[in-house]
């Protein structure tokens, strides 16, 4: 991120909108299970909320100066920092009861990398568990904030079909209100079919 993106990222303004906008609509009424990943934390503001939802949260963060302010400043908490690429986690099998991954889709670099991450969230789930995630819909302003940042905004109308080639089921995808819409929400349930 950027200087400007990680300060926004880092700041109350944040922090506020994290707990009373995003997490609220993205997550809502929908069960997670005790044994929840979170993607892309950053600077770690919505694990902060996620860590008091769910009785263990494993947060993998592939910036390494991220991952370890993160480690350092929730050592002895239910939360486990790994610093680790979404596109390629290091864990077992339908280990996971949830996910979740909040702003971060459109920082992995590729559409390639991307699609390999959904993969990926598919493989460690369990059968029949949930993901859930919010992230940005692609403005001048947006981008604008994005100057010098790996972006690689997510289409919302393409999305269902990404996440069902990975093996996800029941996909939702709904576009913030007011039009124009700045944030898109998704949700999609891991299918039974073969893993891996």
């Amino acid at each position: 991120m950027n200087a400007e993106h990680l300060r926004l990222c880092s700041s109350l303004e944040w922090a506020a909108t994290v707990e009373h906008e995003i997490l609220p609509w993205a997550i809502g009424t929908r069960a997670l299970g005790n044994d929840v990943l979170e993607i892309g934390p950053g600077p770690g503001l919505t694990t902060d909320r996620l860590r008091h939802m769910f009785p263990r949260l494993t947060a993998v963060e592939v910036d390494a100066t991220l991952a370890q302010a993160l480690r350092e400043r929730l050592a002895g908490s239910n939360v486990e920092v790994v610093r680790a690429d979404g596109a390629a986690l290091p864990f077992a099998e339908a280990r996971f009861s949830g996910a979740t991954c909040f702003t971060m889709l459109h920082h992995v670099p590729s559409v390639v990398s991307q699609d390999r991450l959904f993969g990926e969230l598919y493989r460690v789930l369990r059968p029949g568990s949930i993901v859930v995630g919010v992230d940005s819909v692609a403005s001048p302003d947006w981008l604008a904030l994005h100057a010098g940042d790996t972006c690689v905004p997510v289409d919302p109308a393409g999305l269902p079909a990404r996440l069902t080639r990975a093996g996800f089921v029941e996909v939702e995808v709904e576009l913030s209100q007011p039009h124009p819409s700045r944030r898109f929400r998704f949700a999609a349930r891991a299918g039974f079919s073969p893993r891996g």
